[in-house]
């Protein structure tokens, strides 16, 4: 892996994949038998095979949640904060950039979990890491919660949403970083930013990506009575 400055975030700095970075070998689907040097290379490694490497890489949600932060650092300035699903680290470490009280990151991947104890520790933060998921209980006693990319399948939605509904009954904030995936939950949000990042597979090119506030569930109904009526709603 090599450190280097994200695209639209030059505060911070991440190891990322790079051509000669062997991830290859996270990538080989389930089932698919592995050819002799990849043996060789994995003959010492124990345990289930990795998941993807998504945390090697900035993702146009995160990168935008973590631009939107450093730009209003009075979004967590003094409090505590939940980076879910964590990745890379990118919007925790924003977020301790920012002046965050505490940061909190939750990720499941091995990996994932290295990689964010070394990006924290490259841009000088610290960050307390949870190698599990916690979707399934309580929040932790934080004030923001800020989910980036969480929304590209149907499962992994399903997990999410009822976990940050629960956030808002406990008086959490929400923010959401998305550039508009398959299952963003459009009628529950807020559109408070909107940045032009490059996004992963995308190379150099960037697109519209958004931060929002998850709203409670009657919004959605707000939202449409007022579009029905006709008043300006340009959020969406």
């Amino acid at each position: 892996m090599r450190i280097a400055a994200v695209a639209a975030l030059p505060e911070i700095r991440l190891y990322r994949a790079h051509p000669a970075s062997g991830l290859w070998r996270l990538t080989r689907p389930q089932g698919r038998a592995a050819e002799p040097e990849e043996e060789a290379n994995e003959a010492d490694e124990d345990g289930p095979e990795p998941q993807a490497p998504y945390w090697a890489y900035a993702w146009a949600g995160g990168a935008v949640l973590a631009r939107y932060i450093l730009d209003r650092p009075e979004t967590v300035a003094g409090l505590r904060v939940l980076d879910l699903g964590a990745g890379s680290g990118l919007v925790g470490i924003a977020a301790a950039k920012a002046g965050a009280s505490e940061v909190i990151a939750s990720e499941i991947d091995r990996n994932g979990v290295a990689a964010l104890g070394l990006n924290a520790t490259a841009n000088g933060v610290v960050i307390a890491v949870v190698g599990e998921d916690i979707t399934a209980g309580p929040p932790p006693p934080v004030d923001v919660v800020a989910a980036g990319d969480l929304f590209y399948r149907q499962d992994l939605a399903d997990r999410v949403i009822p976990f940050l509904d629960r956030c808002l009954t406990a008086g959490i904030n929400v923010l959401i970083g998305d550039p508009g995936r398959a299952y963003l939950p459009r009628s529950r949000l807020r559109l408070l930013a909107e940045y032009q990042v490059p996004d992963v597979g995308q190379g150099a090119a960037t697109k519209p990506s958004g931060v929002f506030s998850f709203e409670p569930e009657q919004f959605g109904g707000e939202l449409k009575a007022r579009r029905v009526q006709g008043d300006s709603c340009d959020a969406l």
